[in-house]
């Protein structure tokens, strides 16, 4: 077995753990490495905004499949995850959102130290690279570009102005002081093109001679000695590869990934372990437990419109990109939304809406012969909690998921509750006229009865994974405030698997915090 030795392993390169091994290798004392089971490449359908629902299903996901969701009419759930260098952050929608103050300050009340929205916002301002300039709430010295949409469609401020007749509040800023309203969403690009956290962090740590990626090499099992990580045990173009940490392995692979490694590495639920016949180091029931993401319903409305997406696709729009990244493609696709309630007695909104001048259904699979527009509508205050566990000891296999998605019935009245407010939005003046049909849920879906059964037939999600691995106690949770995990020295977790609860909101920009704050503790 081939064998190497750094200071720091970072084991997955996406919204989190970029960030990790970008900064980690800003100090020229140390060597790290960044293992990335994806190509290091970036094919033309990530860089281009609008492409990326065509990157599912291919050879750069991880293609993830839940076992039936018991809530659900026993659906097998299809959850996209990035295979590439830059993760999540090369696939997803792009939207910028921090989450709600609440969250961060639940968080530190409950025992996360050091997490309280206070004492996070710095480590958001700090990556920001943003196009509206600095302020109390942003920041533009950061690697990471934010920016407005460069050429959002005539018809999304229509959407906006709709929402705003139908009694929510406008807001332009999401990230500010407040999140409740509706408006336009910013995005991780630049100059109209999609911004991963493997541009901003390590293709400029590619340059220095302490950091070293290895991509295209998937890490079988975290290798602990003597109740220590040492080193990361990969397979790489058919070998296998021993590579030892001197100091620290970090485990930023995922809200499925971390936790399956973690078990593979003995770390989890002595019981499941055994069944694997995987040696227990830790007996932690915790981990893989409390998954948690935001579902989402999307309700389509076709339209007479002009300046919608119907025809970002044509070689004219292709041309206009690739001369000048500019025209539809810059697109996002859910270009605009917001925040609003649909409980009482809660002081973050739970409701995301997300707008979009294009027709989406079934992760962008489906597609229809007219113009047509989207409002989506993303749980962001989810209940239900569900778990990840191991199908077999074998690295390859992919995990098996069950989210319990709608398992609290709150979740159910308050996305019944959203789909009757993007009707009252589309029926409301400035969009009334110009809709001509509706798609989904569909005139025939009228009781409230209807509206349920229709949820569970076609509800998806917002592609939000979380809180497999979360800060918590050793009786409640797998990592310390300081991202340790309890039990094995040396070892870190740094992604969306260590939120104590789900943000409300969009989960890359928390992610990317997540990695600022990794590495400052690490660094300090």
């Amino acid at each position: 077995m081939q064998m190497t030795s750094y200071d720091y392993i970072v084991v997955g390169s996406g919204s989190a753990g970029a960030v990790v091994a970008g900064r980690l290798s800003e100090d020229p004392r140390v060597s790290v490495l960044l293992v990335e089971a994806g190509a290091a490449r970036k094919p033309m359908n990530v860089r281009i905004p609008a492409a990326f629902p065509t990157q599912f299903k291919t050879k750069g996901d991880w293609e993830v499949y839940t076992e039936p969701e018991p809530h659900l009419d026993g659906r097998s759930i299809y959850h996209p995850r990035a295979k590439v260098l830059g993760g999540c952050s090369a696939m997803n929608a792009m939207i910028y959102i921090r989450g709600n103050r609440a969250d961060y300050d639940t968080w530190a009340k409950d025992g996360a130290t050091g997490w309280s929205y206070d004492e996070v916002l710095p480590l958001f301002r700090r990556s920001e690279h943003n196009s509206r300039g600095a302020g109390d709430y942003h920041g533009t010295d950061g690697p990471l570009f934010i920016e407005d949409q460069r050429n959002p469609s005539p018809f999304t401020e229509t959407m906006v102005d709709a929402m705003v007749t139908a009694g929510l509040p406008r807001n332009g800023d999401f990230n500010g002081a407040e999140q409740e309203g509706v408006g336009h969403y910013q995005v991780t690009h630049r100059r109209g093109m999609r911004w991963t956290t493997a541009d901003g962090f390590v293709r400029p740590a590619m340059k220095r001679p302490n950091f070293t990626l290895l991509a295209d090499a998937q890490v079988m099992k975290v290798r602990i000695s003597d109740g220590r990580a040492d080193g990361v045990e990969v397979e790489h173009h058919g070998r296998r590869e021993l590579h030892r940490a001197e100091r620290e392995v970090i485990l930023s692979a995922g809200a499925f990934n971390t936790p399956q490694l973690l078990m593979l590495s003995g770390i989890g639920p002595a019981d499941h372990l055994v069944e694997h016949g995987i040696d227990v180091v830790v007996d932690n029931p915790n981990v893989g437990q409390h998954l948690m993401d935001h579902p989402l319903y999307v309700s389509n409305f076709e339209t007479s419109a002009a300046g919608t997406l119907a025809e970002a696709q044509s070689p004219v729009h292709l041309v206009k990109y690739l001369a000048a990244r500019r025209g539809l493609l810059t697109s996002n696709v859910g270009e605009a939304g917001g925040f609003f309630h649909t409980r009482s007695g809660e002081e973050a909104p739970d409701m995301q809406l997300i707008g979009g001048p294009a027709y989406f259904w079934d992760n962008g699979f489906a597609t229809h012969d007219k113009p047509a527009y989207t409002l989506g509508l993303s749980l962001v205050g989810s209940k239900s909690r569900g778990q990840v566990r191991l199908r077999s000891a074998d690295p390859r296999d992919s995990v098996r998921t069950t989210f319990n998605y709608f398992a609290e019935r709150a979740d159910m009245d308050s996305m019944v509750a959203g789909i009757e407010r993007a009707r009252e939005i589309a029926g409301s003046a400035g969009l009334r006229d110009l809709t001509t049909r509706e798609l989904h849920p569909g005139p025939g879906v009228g009781s409230r009865a209807d509206l349920e059964a229709e949820v569970r037939r076609n509800v998806i999600h917002t592609y939000h994974p979380s809180c497999t691995a979360r800060i918590g106690t050793e009786a409640d949770g797998v990592v310390d405030p300081e991202l340790f995990v309890h039990g094995v020295g040396g070892l870190r977790v740094a992604d969306t698997s260590v939120f104590p609860t789900i943000p409300h909101g969009n989960t890359h920009a928390p992610a990317v915090m997540v990695g600022e704050k990794a590495a400052a503790m690490i660094s300090g």
